[in-house]
C-alpha cells in the first residue's frame, strides 16, 4: 500500500497514524508525493517536508513531478481538474504496474461535506450526491489492479488538528486554501459555517446523505443492468425486419418503445433515458431528461407527438409513432480530423473523435499507433475472408455513402489497419484496443479550485 501525502494536516495525520500502527497491523507501506509544478518555492517546500517526514518515519517515498499548467492547456481543463487528473494518473500507474496494491488518500468528513454541497450547487444527480467513495476499485482490461481507499472519511478536520497538535507534529499549509476566489474555499470558509448556524451537525448530515446516495446508486446500477436489455433496442428498424447500426465515428443509436416507457414509474423512466443516452455518449441534465419524457409523452405534460429534441454535443432524440430514438449525429461536412498518436500501452482521450481509446500490449520498436481518417488505398484483412480488401470497399459494403466513409476513423500502424469503426478486422494478437464514447456531463460554470 502507498499513502498519498501532500504535506497538509490530513495526509500527514494519515501517514503518522499508519506508521504508529505498523507493529500492530504488520502492514508494509510506502508514501507517494505528487509535485504539481504549481506554487513555486512553496510547493518545493512541501516536497522537502514530505521527504524529511518519510525519512524520519523510515517510510519509502516516491516523489512524482508534473506540469499541471501544461496539462490543463493540453486538455482544456481548469487547474484543479488537471491537478486531480495528474494525481490519479500517478495512482493509476502505480496500481496497474503492480508496484502497490492499494493507495490511501486522506479525504475527511469535511471534504465529503464540501464535495456534496458543491455537487448540489451544480445540480448533480444522485450519483454526484454520493460524493467521495470510501473505496474505488481500479481495473485494467477487465482485471482488478488495486484499490484507492479513504480511511479518514468519518474523521473531521478539527479532530485531525487536535491529533497532530497532541503529538507535536507539524504540517504544511497551502496558502491558496484561504483564497475566497475559489469555489471550494468559499464553501469551506463561508457557506458551511453559515449552514452550521442552522444545523450544528451539518457536515455529519451531508456525509450521511452521501452514504445513502451511494447505496441508492448501487441498487439502481443492478436494477438497470436487469431492465435495460429488455427495454433499449440498438439501431434503427429497417424494411423486412431487424435493425441497422450506424458506423459513423462516435455515433450509435438506441431506441425505446413508447408503450414500455409509459408503463414505468417516473423514477425508472428517468434512469432508463439517461442510461440510454449514455450508451451513445450523451450525459443528460435534469431539464434534458424532462424534455425527453415530454417528447415521449410520458410526463405530466401530456402524451406528446412525433418530433425531435437537440441534446447538445451532437446527440439528438427523435420520436416516431412507436419509438423514442437517441443517437449521436456527425455532420458530413465536418472539418477533417487530425491524426492522433495513441500511447501503447496507455489511454488517449480523443475529444475530436468522441472516443476514449485504451490500448494494452506492445508494438515493435519504433512503431506508432495512430487514430486517423481513412487514406486512399488503405487495406484491411477481415476475419474468415480470403485476402485483403480496401477500407473503401469494406465501408461501401456496409452501405455508407461517400461523405460518411470519409469520416469513419481507423486505428493504424503505418498502413496496417487494426480497427475500423463498426467493422471487425484482424488485428495484432499482442495488441488489445478498447474504445468507449467520451461522456462529459454539462455543468454550471463555476470557478475552479486549486489543488489542496
Amino acid at each position: 500500500m502507498a499513502v498519498a501525502v501532500s504535506g497538509g494536516a490530513d495526509s500527514v495525520a494519515l501517514l503518522v497514524a499508519m506508521a504508529d500502527s505498523r507493529a500492530e497491523t504488520g502492514l508494509v507501506f510506502s508514501a507517494v508525493h505528487v509535485h504539481h509544478g504549481l506554487r513555486g518555492a512553496e510547493a518545493d517546500g512541501d516536497a522537502q517536508f514530505v521527504t524529511d517526514l518519510a525519512k524520519q518515519l523510515d517510510i519509502p517515498l516516491r516523489t512524482v513531478h508534473g506540469d499541471v499548467t501544461a496539462l490543463a492547456a493540453e486538455r482544456g481543463q481548469g487547474i484543479e481538474e488537471a491537478a486531480r487528473s495528474l494525481r490519479y494518473r500517478v495512482f493509476h500507474d502505480l496500481l496497474t504496474s503492480r508496484e502497490v496494491d492499494a493507495i490511501a488518500t486522506a479525504h475527511t468528513l469535511d471534504d465529503q461535506a464540501e464535495t456534496v454541497l458543491m455537487k448540489m450547487l451544480r445540480g448533480a444527480w444522485t450519483e454526484g450526491l454520493g460524493g467521495i467513495a470510501p473505496v474505488v476499485t481500479v481495473e485494467e482490461n477487465g482485471h482488478v489492479c488495486g484499490r484507492i481507499v479513504r480511511p479518514l472519511l468519518q474523521v473531521t478536520r478539527a479532530e485531525i488538528v487536535v491529533y497532530l497538535e497532541g503529538r507535536g507534529q507539524r504540517w504544511r499549509e497551502d496558502s491558496t486554501n484561504q483564497e475566497l476566489t475559489f469555489t471550494r474555499n468559499r464553501v469551506r470558509h463561508a457557506l458551511l459555517p453559515q449552514l452550521q448556524e442552522f444545523q450544528p451537525r451539518i457536515r455529519e448530515h451531508l456525509s450521511r446523505m452521501a452514504a445513502v446516495a451511494r447505496d441508492e446508486e448501487g441498487w439502481w446500477t443492478r436494477e438497470l443492468a436487469r431492465v435495460m436489455p429488455g427495454v433499449v433496442l440498438s439501431g434503427k428498424p429497417v424494411r423486412g425486419g431487424g435493425r441497422a447500426n450506424s458506423t459513423r465515428p462516435g455515433e450509435a443509436g438506441v431506441a425505446m418503445e413508447l408503450e414500455r416507457l409509459r408503463a414505468m414509474h417516473p423514477a425508472l423512466q428517468r434512469r432508463v433515458l439517461r442510461a440510454a443516452a449514455g450508451q451513445v455518449g450523451g450525459a443528460l441534465t435534469f431539464d434534458q431528461t424532462e424534455a425527453l419524457r415530454t417528447l415521449a409523452g410520458v410526463s405530466e405534460s401530456g402524451r406528446g407527438k412525433p418530433g425531435r429534441v437537440e441534446l447538445g454535443a451532437g446527440v439528438i432524440a427523435e420520436r416516431t409513432v412507436r419509438e423514442l430514438r437517441i443517437s449521436r449525429r456527425v455532420e458530413s461536412s465536418s472539418i477533417p480530423l487530425p491524426e492522433l498518436e495513441v500511447p501503447v500501452p496507455g489511454v488517449l482521450e480523443a475529444v475530436e473523435y468522441g472516443y476514449r481509446v485504451t490500448v494494452s500490449g506492445s508494438l515493435p520498436s519504433g512503431a506508432t499507433l495512430l487514430l486517423r481518417m481513412p487514406r486512399a488505398g488503405d487495406q484491411v484483412r477481415l476475419p474468415h475472408s480470403g485476402g485483403v480488401k480496401t477500407v473503401k470497399e469494406v465501408l461501401e459494403r456496409r452501405g455508407l455513402p461517400a461523405a460518411e466513409r470519409r469520416i469513419c476513423p481507423v486505428l493504424a500502424v503505418g498502413s496496417d489497419i487494426l480497427w475500423i469503426s463498426g467493422v471487425e478486422v484482424e488485428g495484432r494478437p499482442d495488441l488489445r484496443v478498447e474504445l468507449e464514447p467520451l461522456r462529459e456531463a454539462p455543468e454550471v460554470a463555476v470557478p475552479r479550485t486549486p489543488p489542496r
